[in-house]
């Protein structure tokens, strides 16, 4: 069903077919995952939606829109589109976004929110293998089940649909703002080769009042997925020092510490042991281009080939020393 529009034919494929078992698998583990935590502690029939926290209603209500057009596009025979947005929904949000945000909470035997996570993540479980149970029922009834003994079946449960209480476009907004502000993180730490274990002090600056509550409330699901040491949110850049990384998202830039990123002595050392090899390299290529038998003899595409590393090396070298230069 997936990727495929009515009408068309399609080419058999093991890796879709791999993909799809993949997406199984994520589905059952994540449903572990989350039984496993409900077994610990008592969970309300029903919540009292003001003891959620944004990062709750952010997923409540993507489900809660996830509802709507699911059932409009199935209502318009657009299979495909709606088995997609159910996927990606799943696998990305869900999965990616939302249980790796309320672990801290559900780690913490203090946390008083912790109750409102779990109702969080058994309502958008149960909902969401509603409306995959279309396209792969048996993965879907024995989770469902098993999650819901008390319900015969999800065959015959309710269908999702849209409720207005659900709908928290303001804690949709601040959440995705906190989302964007960790993939700039992890883009710079993977540029630079950090590894994830390696933590760092993360500052939050931003002129905007709200924008900084928002920081501040997200705190502890943001320093969880932005490998953060300590979160710091503030108005201007006091006490950040000068040599900080940078990453800019609307109406904020986050900051974290060079050094707490990168061993200094160690990056030292790679460093010169990179200009060793490129020195080598460099007089090796410098001496084929300046012998004239090589140059009279070798043909065109091989002495193009060395050319191309000559320029290559170059502009490594500089970028070592650049960085040898900043890191003294």
């Amino acid at each position: 069903m997936t990727g495929n529009a009515p009408g068309n034919d399609m080419r058999f494929y093991w890796e879709r077919v791999e993909a799809s078992r993949n997406f199984a698998n994520k589905v059952w583990n994540a449903s572990r995952f989350i039984m496993m935590n409900l077994e610990k502690a008592q969970v309300p029939e029903n919540m009292d939606l003001t003891l959620l926290t944004d990062a709750d209603k952010w997923i409540l209500s993507k489900f809660n829109t996830l509802a709507k057009d699911v059932t409009d596009n199935m209502e318009k025979f657009e299979l495909g589109i709606a088995v997609q947005k159910i996927y990606d929904f799943i696998w990305e949000e869900f999965c990616d976004w939302y249980i790796e945000m309320v672990k801290p909470r559900l780690y913490s035997d203090s946390d008083s929110t912790k109750s409102a996570a779990l109702w969080t993540l058994k309502t958008v479980l149960g909902g969401a293998l509603k409306l995959l149970h279309p396209y792969m029922p048996f993965v879907t009834e024995e989770i469902y089940c098993t999650l819901n003994p008390q319900e015969e079946s999800i065959m015959i449960s309710s269908w999702p649909e849209y409720r207005e209480d659900w709908a928290f476009s303001a804690e949709e907004a601040a959440v995705e703002m906190i989302k964007e502000a960790v993939r700039a993180i992890r883009t710079v730490r993977t540029g630079m080769n950090v590894p994830p274990s390696r933590k760092a002090t993360v500052y939050v600056v931003s002129e905007d009042a709200a924008v900084r509550e928002n920081f501040e409330k997200g705190a502890l699901f943001f320093a969880s997925l932005g490998y953060a040491s300590e979160v710091n949110v503030q108005a201007d850049r006091t006490g950040i020092a000068d040599d900080a990384v940078s990453a800019v998202i609307p109406q904020a830039v986050i900051y974290i510490p060079f050094a707490e990123l990168v061993d200094i002595d160690k990056e030292i050392e790679r460093l010169k042991k990179e200009e060793q090899r490129l020195t080598k390299e460099l007089a090796r290529v410098n001496g084929m281009l300046g012998n004239e038998k090589f140059i009279s003899k070798a043909p065109q595409a091989k002495i193009d080939e060395e050319k191309a590393k000559l320029e290559k090396y170059t502009q490594m070298m500089e970028q070592v020393k650049q960085r040898l230069d900043q890191l003294a």
